[in-house]
């Protein structure tokens, strides 16, 4: 799957699986570690932890299954690597104190 399709799809399962505030960070001119970044907060850690669940199972079905998942033993913050898309999927206070946004964007 191109790189844009990818995170168009990663989008539209995290709306399907009722994410919340998605926010996709275009990095592909500023780095070579992706093409995207996308952000979405769960409720709870176990609304974070479904929605990772969710999202691998939906790639997988895609036959594009990520290359690394971290942090979903505590569910605070899980990390989904697509290759040229990285997906975090927070709490929102994990968020609000990390604001990768802030980080991604200036």
């Amino acid at each position: 799957m191109k790189n844009k399709k990818l995170k168009q799809f990663i989008v539209h399962q995290l709306e399907e699986i009722k994410a919340q505030d998605i926010k996709v960070i275009e990095l592909a001119d500023d780095n070579t570690i992706a093409d995207y970044m996308v952000i979405a907060s769960g409720t709870s850690s176990r609304h974070v932890k479904s929605i990772a669940i969710l999202l691998i199972k939906a790639l997988k079905e895609q036959n594009t299954p990520p290359m690394g998942i971290e942090g979903e033993d505590v569910s605070e913050w899980v990390l989904v690597d697509c290759g040229d898309v990285i997906v975090h999927v927070m709490q929102p206070i994990t968020r609000d104190y990390y604001q990768l946004e802030k980080l991604w964007e200036s």
